[in-house]
């Protein structure tokens, strides 16, 4: 039995008595099936005791030959392929793609055609962000979160699928344009959808930003150093985290944004705390944007008035020889363009989407390349981690939002 006299008022350091346990190190793959893991990703996790010494991420095989698959269809032909790679925010993709190719035809789109591309890119955004805070709560033990994301991201596609007859995958834009205008009714439909959108991120941040549990697992986890950042070729909220104010839309406007009144938010820490709060805030930005576009849109049409590119009216494809020939061209040749190489990018949900296109002056790609934000973002995730609790490694891998589509092309 211990007595006072058997009390030792120097122990030994806890390194000390640490040196005499048999621990060894242990590796656990954490996927492709976890819940944690998105997608086909494995990570080989290397523990000591539950502190990361090392981390090696595996994409998968979600691989789909999305390049090769471009390279062997016509430029339009490409937009289902697009609409697939960052599925959360598809028509992003989609009009990304499209606007690097009509930089190549050197031609502009009609003005409405512009407000309703930056409007459905905003919802979209709104899309995105919502799946990512509602995961973000839901892998860290809050249901109630991710069921008013969900909620909000329902109404976003039931919106998405009046617009352009598709939930997920929307194949809405063309060269040149749209595939059609805005329905009847929509305005005021898409209108109520933000305010009941609006009251329910109040929800989320109310049960999320000051709750104890949730913050204390945020912050200052998950932190990586704005140098770091952008050595690993970090964009979107993930870099704007860090304290980088770097947003396509104000550093390079394209479209109508230079129109539009809207703030981008900047974090400080670049933790895991602040890319939470970069989507949060993004929200409400893009709630602005989508209102302003929808006050502000002009009348008009949203398709150039050119046969070489955009389809002839079927009243001239029914009645006359020329309507005929260009439906038939477009359809089996493609859009002819002109042969040249550009990279061009816009300002996706989680940053920078760049797009290296090369055409040798057929209706087909010669090469589509493209720079989605997720993979370097990804390749970064060692550097965040190792070193930390594997605890910390689930609200991290929840606030870089990997989208498999996009990393796996």
């Amino acid at each position: 039995m211990n007595t006072f006299d058997d009390y030792d008022p120097n122990p030994p350091e806890t390194d000390e008595l640490e040196a005499h346990l048999q621990t060894k190190r242990m590796v656990v793959n954490l996927g492709p099936s976890h819940p944690a893991m998105h997608g086909t990703v494995r990570m080989r996790v290397e523990l000591e005791g539950e502190t990361i010494i090392s981390a090696d991420p595996e994409i998968g095989f979600l691989h789909r030959g999305f390049q090769k698959s471009c390279e062997n269809v016509t430029w339009t032909q490409c937009l289902p392929y697009t609409d697939r790679l960052n599925y959360v925010s598809a028509i992003m993709n989609n009009f990304g793609f499209l606007k690097a190719v009509e930089k190549l035809l050197g031609i502009e789109i009609p003005e409405r055609a512009k407000w309703i591309r930056v409007l459905a890119s905003e919802l979209h955004r709104m899309q995105d962000h919502l799946t990512c805070v509602g995961a973000i709560g839901l892998e860290l033990g809050g249901f109630a979160p991710f069921l008013y994301g969900i909620q909000g991201r329902e109404l976003i596609m039931d919106r998405v699928s009046e617009l352009c007859g598709a939930r997920l995958t929307t194949a809405y834009g063309r060269i040149g344009g749209l595939n059609r205008d805005l329905p009847e009714g929509w305005k005021e439909k898409c209108l109520k959808s933000l305010d009941k959108i609006r009251e329910l991120c109040v929800e989320i941040d109310g049960l999320l930003t000051k709750n104890r549990i949730f913050v204390d697992r945020m912050r200052g986890t998950g932190v990586i150093s704005a140098e770091d950042a952008i050595d690993f070729g970090f964009t979107g909220p993930c870099l704007r985290a860090c304290g980088v104010n770097f947003d396509l839309r104000k550093a390079k406007p394209y479209w109508v944004y230079d129109q539009i009144d809207f703030d981008v938010p900047v974090g400080e820490n670049g933790d895991n705390y602040d890319r939470y709060l970069m989507r949060i805030e993004e929200l409400k930005q893009s709630d602005r944007i989508i209102r302003q576009c929808l006050e502000k849109m002009p009348e008009g049409p949203v398709m150039v008035d050119d046969w070489r590119v955009a389809f002839p009216p079927k009243s001239e494809v029914y009645g006359t020889i020329e309507g005929v020939i260009a439906q038939f061209k477009l359809v089996m040749e493609g859009v002819q363009v002109p042969a040249g190489e550009l990279y061009d990018a816009t300002e996706a949900s989680n940053g920078e989407l760049g797009w290296y296109i090369v055409s040798d002056g057929g209706g087909r790609p010669y090469k589509v390349h493209v720079r989605a934000p997720g993979f370097p973002i990804l390749s970064g995730v060692p550097r965040i981690i190792e070193g930390k609790m594997l605890a910390d490694l689930i609200p991290t891998f929840d606030t870089i939002n990997m989208i498999g589509g996009e990393v796996e092309q």
